[in-house]
């Protein structure tokens, strides 16, 4: 019963923080007021013991998997090359560097445990840096690096971490073991991964071709494949993590979400999507429950050591800026070899901006996989500055959330604008174009079919042939006369779908209406009410897909397709 309580109160807290973050005046970012209601909660008296396999097990597969899944392959393959170097060396780098660094910052901390702190610092989180991104409007080639990174540097930053923590608890390391060890848990990690994904896909395929398609099923079969993945990765010792990221990558590449039902695919975003939310708001929750408590051991042990509890503030503001200050580094000596490389090889490369530096430093946020991996450290007999440590590593996953909260939206503002058309926006209105046309060669090709006394004024044909012709002509900028036609056109449209809009909304409380008084039953206002969603959903799509063209001519010269007339007798829009 107290389990249960404790999982209520988790996902209550979760809940609640997300609506008072949309109820606030000021923009405060969801993971920022999570660390504060865990640790507003642990002044209380409520207390969640962590366990870093468990942390680990439910929380991460889900999120490393559907991230991996959702991510553009395309440009993924194109930022292969920067993305590795981000996942691996600056990994490395930072963890080498930055554990000398907390030496010099606190000299208490040896350097050994100083890596061990680095190690678990060098993962980026993706949830919390894409969430700045999005709402920053950030270049999409950007967003596209930090995912890729964020997705493959976890497994680099734990095989780091697990060596430095061996080194500070034994004194002894081996490089040559270190490496080939980093070999089997990351390439063993992905071959599983990629392996058991497919096979799980090709099952799946096999059901759903011999008319197998339950939705209920096949969505609890995609929650539990990320946490069989991961259990069977890491019995035999290699990575979960990595395992997750390639398993859902390679069921991705299968397409089997294509093969299933719309209403399979519709419930599994919406479900993946609320389980992501969930489990992200739970880490910052569990890390602000965690950080009173380890705040006041950590006073507790630098009294004892007869320093300042200011030593701890201090040091964490220094062990930050030292992590910003290798990313950034690492950032230019990157762009200066691929510059060199790209001027031998004939395939010349831009030299990274200031400003650009600037921003990938920033973006650099820590976050769940950190918290996994300090928790995890040995216990105070084995390793005397673990407390230190875990206080070290939580002020800086809130110090880089701070960082990014509000550093970051400055700093993409120094980026050069776009203020025409994005390349994402041009890829989806060619693409649209593109289908169109497809579509309308084909009714063409229909139209030839018809027998030659057909009458081709009312027939299905006709009337879609004009419909898509119209759309053609609101969509494609070429073909634009100049008289005004296409912005009419788009506007016409756009004032159909509004008043379709309110249509539909009317027929909802019309059936609200009917079902209370009776008139009809639950399931047919369920039924019905379900098909009205769908409908408004559909609407709204299409409304946003409308370019943003300058203003039309005046109303009365264009022919409206909404018959509303108001007291002048002019056609119009209520």
């Amino acid at each position: 019963m107290d389990v249960a309580l404790t999982v209520l109160a988790l996902l209550v807290m979760t809940a609640l923080s997300g609506l008072l973050g949309r109820l606030l005046p000021v923009r405060i970012p969801l993971p920022l007021l999570q660390i504060a209601a865990g640790s507003a909660v642990s002044f209380l008296g409520f207390s969640v013991p962590l366990s870093s396999e468990l942390f680990l097990l439910l929380l991460m597969p889900p999120l490393l998997f559907i991230d991996a899944y959702r991510i553009p392959m395309r440009e993924f393959g194109e930022l292969r090359t920067i993305i590795f170097s981000l996942a691996v060396g600056l990994v490395i780098f930072s963890t080498v560097a930055g554990g000398y660094a907390v030496h010099w910052i606190m000299p208490a901390i040896l350097p050994a445990a100083g890596m061990a702190l680095a190690a678990a610092l060098s993962p980026t989180d993706a949830v919390s840096v894409n969430s700045f991104l999005a709402t920053a409007k950030a270049p999409a080639r950007l967003t596209q690096v930090l995912n890729g990174e964020a997705l493959l540097n976890d497994a680099s930053g734990l095989v780091c971490f697990k060596f430095a923590v061996a080194a500070a608890t034994t004194g002894l390391f081996s490089l040559k073991a270190a490496s080939s060890n980093f070999v089997y848990v990351s390439f063993g990690g992905v071959l599983i991964g990629a392996g058991l994904g497919w096979l799980f896909a090709r099952i799946e395929l096999m059901a759903l071709r011999r008319g197998y398609d339950d939705s209920s099923n096949h969505i609890l079969i995609s929650l539990l494949i990320p946490y069989i993945i991961y259990l069977i990765a890491d019995s035999v010792e290699c990575s979960g993590i990595l395992a997750s990221v390639a398993a859902g990558i390679s069921i991705r590449l299968t397409g089997v979400m294509s093969e299933t039902q719309i209403e399979t695919r519709l419930r599994a975003a919406i479900l993946w999507d609320q389980l992501c939310s969930t489990l992200n708001g739970l880490v910052f929750i569990m890390l602000g429950q965690q950080l009173p408590g380890q705040v006041e051991q950590a006073a507790h042990i630098v009294r004892s050591a007869g320093l300042t509890p200011w030593m701890l503030p201090l040091a964490i503001v220094g062990i930050q800026c030292a992590m910003s200050l290798l990313r950034a580094i690492w950032m230019v000596a990157n762009g200066l070899v691929f510059y060199g490389v790209g001027k031998l090889i004939h395939r010349p490369q831009a030299l990274p901006s200031w400003r650009n530096v600037l921003v990938m430093t920033l973006a650099g946020a820590r976050g769940a996989v950190t918290l996994a991996a300090i928790i995890s450290l040995p216990s105070e007999s084995d390793m005397p500055e673990r407390t230190v440590m875990v206080v070290l590593a939580t002020g800086v996953i809130i110090t880089s959330l701070l960082l990014t909260t509000f550093g970051l939206p400055r700093a993409l503002k120094l980026l050069p604008r776009n203020d025409g058309e994005t390349p994402t926006q041009r890829e989806l209105l060619e693409t649209r174009i593109t289908l169109i046309r497809s579509s309308i060669a084909e009714l063409q090709a229909e139209q030839a079919r018809l027998p030659p006394d057909a009458n081709r004024t009312n027939d299905t044909v006709s009337l879609l042939m004009t419909e898509f012709n119209e759309r053609l002509r609101r969509l494609d900028p070429t073909l634009d006369d100049g008289e005004g036609k296409r912005s009419g056109s788009v506007q016409r449209k756009r004032d159909e779908l509004m008043l379709r809009l309110r249509i539909v909304r009317l027929q909802r409380r019309v059936l609200h209406s009917l079902l209370t008084d009776r008139n009809i039953n639950d399931l047919t206002e369920r039924a019905i009410g379900r098909q009205l969603d769908v409908r408004e959903q559909e609407f709204l799509m299409e409304l946003n897909d409308l370019p943003q063209l300058p203003e039309p001519p005046p109303a009365e010269t264009l022919v409206t397709a909404v018959p509303v007339k108001g007291k002048s007798g002019r056609l119009q829009m209520k």
